[in-house]
């Protein structure tokens, strides 16, 4: 669960910037502006980060309506164990996937990541978990994010390769997993890919 000042921050943050895409008087603007300088100032005070790094992270300010990023995250479970990739950001693992591309459904956007992370071919078979990244204890993020995890299976026997964004990929059971990149995905996670793969878990989870 995230940090109250960071989910306060993030929602004036968020008021400035709907606010700035769609006020058109000059003093409102300044208002908002000044509103998403001290949410900003706020993220960045409690990141410990430069306030430059919070203003970049957000490419979308002032362009419509602020609403959370998507990021969708596939599960591909053979004989008892889960295909994890290793992240070239941080050296740790997390399953395949990454923000949702516009113009792609989220199933489709599941598929491409696992074939450009993993280098297989698969199919969106079922979605097992809806997560608000705000709720769970994923690293804190200045972002917000719907994050959407799939039960996915691969479609041809191409063997698993790292590439891109990855340096490694590999099955892993359940009670050894390696060291997660936990912005990206965390234990419960991986744990309900399971549960649902077994049929123990019979509905979508969601916050």
């Amino acid at each position: 669960m995230e940090d109250r000042w960071l989910t306060w921050a993030k929602q004036l943050q968020a008021i400035a910037s709907t606010g700035l895409s769609f006020c058109k008087d000059e003093f409102d603007q300044e208002r908002y502006g000044e509103i998403a300088h001290i949410a900003n100032s706020m993220i960045a005070q409690l990141g410990t980060v430069p306030i430059e790094r919070i203003e970049g992270l957000v490419s979308d300010f002032a362009k419509g309506y602020a609403t959370p990023k998507v990021d969708v995250r596939g599960a591909v479970i053979e004989k008892d164990k889960i295909l994890l990739v290793r992240e070239r950001s941080d050296g740790c693992w997390t399953l395949p996937g990454g923000f949702a591309d516009v113009g792609r459904s989220a199933a489709e956007n599941v598929v491409k990541e696992i074939r450009e992370e993993a280098g297989i071919a698969v199919s969106a078979r079922s979605l097992y978990s809806v997560r608000h990244k705000a709720k769970q204890p994923y690293e804190p993020d200045a972002r917000d994010f719907y994050k959407l995890f799939f039960i996915c299976e691969r479609t041809d026997l191409t063997a698993p390769s790292a590439r891109g964004e990855t340096t490694d990929v590999d099955f892993f059971p359940a009670d050894r997993l390696p060291r997660l990149s936990r912005g990206r995905v965390v234990e419960s996670d991986i744990e309900a890919a399971f549960a649902f793969q077994r049929g123990s878990l019979h509905t979508t989870i969601f916050d």
